[in-house]
């Protein structure tokens, strides 16, 4: 199967730091499309900048749940863990891939690194340049509002396994345009975008008056989180309270 050997040799030329292996993945024409610093890379361009970021450092790469496949297209999320003895921790992103036979022609990548955390809305800033810089105002609003509209409406974000390629499957447009959608639009990655969702249902749910209160584990579940840790570390970066101490005051502190 084209997919699942093609992310099998990508991850095992990252994990050898082999920035041919990587570049060879690409066809002749191909491009690599690095989306936090704009970069649009040819294959000659790709070899250079990954032998530059090898030397900065080794990473081992693995696959983060399951390949999503499309007719011509691949998407798969993955998680970076520096080597033993590093001082970073861990970070995550996610590919799509487009192909023309079995050749990648193009392949993006998402990702926040520990830094971009650190320098959030210069983070934020560099994305809607990019974003908007390829998309049409009228576009860009048209997506925006059909895109609020089915989270309210089907509530897709109660499902825990919710990605990008299937809320572009139902809005009808590519992963890549929904992504730029999200990021330009909204400010924000998919991941913040539907958790901020989840965090707003929780809300609700965490000031209800009903005896004996629901557990927080319970809510974290119900909402579309898939673990206590994960709800924590999004309701806090929402609401800059834990599920607790927002449970105890009703309210976002001011």
């Amino acid at each position: 199967m084209i997919s699942a050997d093609f992310v099998a040799t990508y991850f095992e030329a990252w994990n050898h730091g082999d920035a041919g292996a990587v570049a060879d993945l690409l066809g002749s024409d191909g491009t690599y499309l690095d989306i936090p610093t704009q970069q649009t890379l040819s294959g000659e361009d790709l070899l250079i900048h990954l032998r530059e970021f090898f030397d900065q450092g080794e990473c081992r790469y693995q696959l983060v749940g399951e390949i999503l496949t499309g007719e011509n297209t691949i998407a798969f999320q993955y998680q970076a863990v520096p080597e033993p003895g590093s001082t970073s921790p861990p970070w995550t992103g996610a590919e799509f891939v487009t192909f023309e036979g079995d050749a990648a022609v193009r392949i993006e990548d998402y990702y926040r690194t520990p830094a971009m955390e650190a320098g959030e809305g210069g983070w934020k800033r560099r994305v809607q340049r990019y974003a908007k810089s390829g998309l049409d105002e009228s576009a860009l609003q048209d997506v925006m509002g059909r895109l609020g509209e089915l989270m309210e409406s089907e509530e897709c974000y109660l499902d825990p396994d919710l990605t990008l390629p299937q809320l572009a499957e139902q809005l009808a447009c590519s992963v890549n345009h929904l992504s730029q959608v999200i990021n330009a639009g909204f400010g924000m990655s998919f991941y913040d975008y539907v958790n901020g969702y989840r965090v707003r249902r929780a809300e609700v749910l965490l000031a209800a008056d009903t005896s004996p209160p629901q557990a927080i584990l319970d809510i974290a579940l119900a909402v579309g989180f898939n673990s206590s840790s994960t709800f924590y570390s999004a309701f806090k970066k929402v609401t800059g309270q834990t599920p607790a101490q927002y449970r105890k005051t009703g309210s976002q502190p001011e």
